[in-house]
């Protein structure tokens, strides 16, 4: 489910096959068929606090096999829909154009994950796997988000690499963590030091912007 104008335009352009189109004006959609509705129905079917004129159903493409080069995310248990559709919108920013999660990462078509990406996810192609199995077979170095890792800032980074990003509330797991080539961070800058750490989302931004810098890529 994709809601407001523009988000559905996305998943239009990018080519996911239509189911159904609801709105409150059809306008919008004039080379589309769509089924006009009130404000009030699409209050009802909607899963937004104030929705945007129109709802679209897609069906779920199948996945398609990309080439495994250039920086790839991977999420370790990522739960919340915010941040993954957050990250989704990141990768797709930053040219990352595949996202790894492992299959307890949060569904990338829950519909509050579609509205938080603002349609990147009609762009990005987000493969859930075995994530240890995955990365046990990988040909290119795994980097990690931790804490107490180097400074990303010290780091000479590759253009072809794995990022791994951990779970919100644990970071990345143990059992993942063996299986990691660098570990790096984000130093603290603050003078108190006070800070814990960095929303997942937020890191990742960061971080995606340090490899690219970095590669020129």
């Amino acid at each position: 489910m994709a809601e407001n104008p523009k988000v559905v335009e996305e998943f239009l352009t990018a080519g996911f096959e239509l189911k159904y189109l609801f709105t409150t004006d059809v306008s919008l959609f004039s080379d589309h068929d769509s089924i006009c509705i009130s404000e009030k129905e699409l209050q009802t079917i909607s899963y937004q606090t104030t929705p945007n004129t129109c709802l679209a159903v897609f069906s779920i493409p199948k996945e398609k096999k990309l080439p495994e080069s250039g920086l790839q995310v991977a999420l370790d248990a990522v739960r919340d829909p915010g941040n993954l559709g957050t990250i989704i919108r990141l990768c797709d920013w930053f040219g990352v154009t595949q996202l790894l999660c492992s299959t307890d990462t949060v569904d990338c078509y829950n519909p509050k994950v579609v509205q938080a990406s603002m349609g990147s996810l009609a762009r990005v192609k987000v493969k859930y796997v075995e994530l240890n199995i995955h990365l046990q077979q990988a040909k290119v170095p795994i980097y990690g988000a931790f804490m107490d890792g180097e400074s990303v800032y010290h780091q000479s980074l590759p253009t072809d690499a794995i990022l791994v990003m951990g779970n919100e509330a644990n970071g990345v797991r143990a059992e993942t963590e063996k299986l990691i080539s660098k570990r790096i961070s984000i130093p603290r800058f603050g003078a108190l030091q006070k800070t814990e750490s960095l929303n997942v989302a937020t890191a990742t931004a960061i971080l995606l912007s340090e490899f690219k810098r970095t590669t020129g890529m």
